[in-house]
């Protein structure tokens, strides 16, 4: 939602003990969302055959609909009975501050889940663990050590929430880390460990880094930087991670080097950035080759061809 004035002048400094407020605005506006749904949806666009795990509502019918017809399977969805789907309201004045509300909803139920029947029923080869109910997320990291599941560990906004101790049993034996460059400081404060740890601990730790690219460390290899395709208009930042993510997974289960993985998240990230919403943009295969060979080259381009002409 919209307000088209300031919070702050709405608030009595002397009287804050009895706030009460109420904004007319003027657009609402309703998206949809969620990390692990942003991301099985650019997935299911770039032909990757993700299945969707989480814990949703009785008021999922239509988003599950969304989903599937963009190639995604839900099969692997809770539907709660007592619960509506996780969701979050946000109201935004005219100088960009923000008001807003995350209600959990069913999204508490995700820790009864088990991926292993999953994993055997759709034969997924990789489980990313995105923000989630922080016990589930727990659970499932220990499921995929205890099972030998490949995992990939995106705490993202979840870090705030978890302790030390936590973060450290979401993120122990993962194949991939996921973080912006905010995240994964915090993860190395609260863990307590040093960059030499998380490497004996994860396989590879990818970094973005806004509109600066992304940072790859593999082992004790020298860190390999991947710049970002440049914006051609900044619309809305909201799911660029999860864009991002997306298309570094579908590069790298396609075969892709790690320095192609990430142009190719670097691609899928500008295209959720120059749009309203977290799964309203499209991908039209010619375009997006010849931006992505005008950024890293033809012969880079023609590694990825194969990928994206699929499309």
């Amino acid at each position: 939602m919209r307000f088209p004035g300031r919070f702050a002048d709405q608030l009595v400094a002397e009287d804050l003990d009895n706030l009460s407020l109420s904004f007319l605005v003027d657009e609402l506006v309703v998206h949809r969302g969620g990390s692990a749904a942003n991301i099985a949806f650019a997935l299911g666009v770039l032909r990757q055959h993700p299945v969707l795990v989480g814990a949703v509502g009785g008021d999922f019918a239509d988003y599950r609909s969304w989903l599937q017809r963009h190639g995604v399977d839900c099969s692997g969805v809770h539907v709660s009975e007592v619960a509506h789907t996780a969701r979050f309201v946000c109201t935004t004045d005219e100088a960009f501050n923000q008001i807003a509300t995350f209600y959990t909803g069913a999204m508490a139920e995700a820790r009864n889940i088990e991926l292993t029947p999953i994993v055997a029923a759709t034969g997924a080869d990789l489980v990313l663990i995105s923000p989630n109910d922080p016990q589930a997320m727990l659970r499932h990291a220990q499921e995929c050590r205890q099972r030998g599941f490949r995992f990939a560990a995106d705490p993202s906004q979840q870090l705030a929430r978890l302790t030390g101790e936590q973060a450290r049993r979401v993120v122990e034996g993962a194949d991939l880390l996921f973080a912006n460059s905010y995240e994964w400081h915090l993860l190395l404060r609260k863990t307590g460990w040093s960059e030499a740890d998380v490497r004996r601990c994860v396989g590879v730790r990818v970094t973005t880094l806004g509109d600066k690219g992304v940072e790859i460390a593999v082992g004790d290899a020298e860190p390999l930087h991947v710049p970002a395709v440049p914006e051609r208009g900044k619309v809305d930042p909201t799911g660029v991670g999860d864009g991002f993510r997306a298309g570094f997974l579908a590069g790298f289960r396609s075969g892709l080097s790690w320095e192609r993985s990430a142009q190719l998240g670097a691609l899928v990230a500008v295209h959720v950035l120059e749009d309203t919403g977290t799964q309203e943009w499209s991908l039209d295969a010619d375009r997006a080759l010849r931006r992505f060979e005008e950024t890293y080259g033809s012969a880079a381009a023609d590694e990825v061809t194969p990928l994206l002409s699929e499309l």
